[in-house]
């Protein structure tokens, strides 16, 4: 998994039996040159077939290295398949298309292993947002028969997933979650992120202009929805005339923005909920796990490191439970959070 964040590949090695065994996981950063190629390809530019076809190159690539690493301590495991969810580079469900950005066809061959990618294509083509996916698997390994959850990644982009005791499960994209923290202090400071949330802390809310970031018709849209760097961007945030202020302010009103859009899609959303577990890198961002825990404090809130799976492997752990879905022809995507026409199969496969 590399996802909107583009702070490299998140691999797992996981075994799908009755109980799901995560074996290993690895972070293999990706280079700044190709980081900064899949970010360039995030919005129209020159030549983009050419710069599309040599990304998806160095990405797959990239992909094999952590795969090597991933493999190395475990020479007797002969992997069934990698599932590879691909960079995405645009998301326009409104438009009948997704690009998650891979050359799986390279990585088959540079792995030896079979290959299942492209899973987000078939929900779109059904009628779908093609988006979010990973509420099937928390679905399958979260849900619980007499206690409430909602599980909620902070990746890039923030997801919720509501799995009450019975009845149907919801799910959609909150919002922003890392893409604008990190966009913003890239900009000023020149920092991947911000640790723990430190820079943001030493900044005070910015209550207009809040107002003004929430005013963006996505927060109240109703699901099914998803959204991505397309719509919260740098681009976008300058629209609101942020350096009219402090910067460390800005950062604090971001952090704001995404509790709150986290925050108000659970009490929209998920009433009754009774735990609420994070997972995904914003997890470990200490300002903004308290700004929502103030929110919603009537609610536990907990990582998903209680439930048996560390928060930064859940995403990766789901696009290989997907792959497995594809292998034994299963449906991974539900209807009711993507809003498709029906259960899908998803996913091409690259034999090895």
């Amino acid at each position: 998994m590399s996802g909107t964040s583009l702070d490299g590949v998140d691999a797992v090695l996981v075994d799908l039996g009755e109980n799901i065994e995560l074996l290993n996981s690895v972070h293999h950063p990706l280079k700044a040159n190709l980081r900064n190629a899949l970010l360039l390809l995030n919005t129209p530019g020159n030549n983009e077939l050419d710069r599309s076809a040599q990304a998806a190159i160095q990405l797959s690539q990239s992909y094999a290295e952590a795969v090597y690493q991933l493999l190395k301590p475990f020479p007797s495991i002969a992997p069934a398949a990698i599932g590879c969810h691909g960079q995405t580079v645009r998301h326009r469900p409104e438009f009948g298309y997704t690009i998650q950005l891979s050359n799986p066809a390279l990585l088959a061959e540079l792995t030896s292993i079979s290959v299942v990618a492209d899973f987000r294509s078939r929900d779109i083509a059904a009628g779908g947002q093609g988006a979010p996916l990973v509420p099937a698997f928390h679905a399958a390994l979260f849900r619980h028969p007499s206690i409430h959850r909602v599980i909620v990644n902070i990746g890039g982009i923030s997801n919720l997933t509501d799995l009450p005791t019975s009845g149907n499960i919801k799910g959609f994209d909150c919002g922003p979650g890392n893409v604008l923290l990190d966009s913003w202090i890239g900009a000023i400071e020149g920092k991947l992120y911000d640790d723990d949330g430190q820079w943001g802390q030493k900044g005070k809310l910015i209550p207009e202009l809040l107002e003004r970031l929430l005013a963006e018709p996505y927060f109240s849209a109703p699901p099914p929805k998803s959204t991505g760097r397309d719509l919260f961007n740098l681009a976008w945030l300058h629209t609101f005339r942020p350096h009219d202020h402090r910067p460390e302010d800005v950062q604090a009103t971001l952090v704001e923005l995404t509790a709150r859009g986290i925050a108000d899609a659970i009490a929209t959303y998920c009433r009754g909920a009774q735990e609420i577990y994070l997972c995904g890198g914003g997890a470990r961002n200490g300002a903004l796990a308290n700004r929502l825990k103030a929110l919603l404090p009537n609610t536990a809130w907990r990582l998903t490191d209680d439930l048996g799976l560390p928060t930064d492997c859940v995403e990766a752990c789901a696009f290989a439970w997907l792959a497995q879905q594809t292998l034994v022809k299963k449906a991974g995507n539900l209807p009711d959070v993507t809003g498709a026409k029906g259960s899908r199969i998803l996913g091409a496969i690259y034999p090895a």
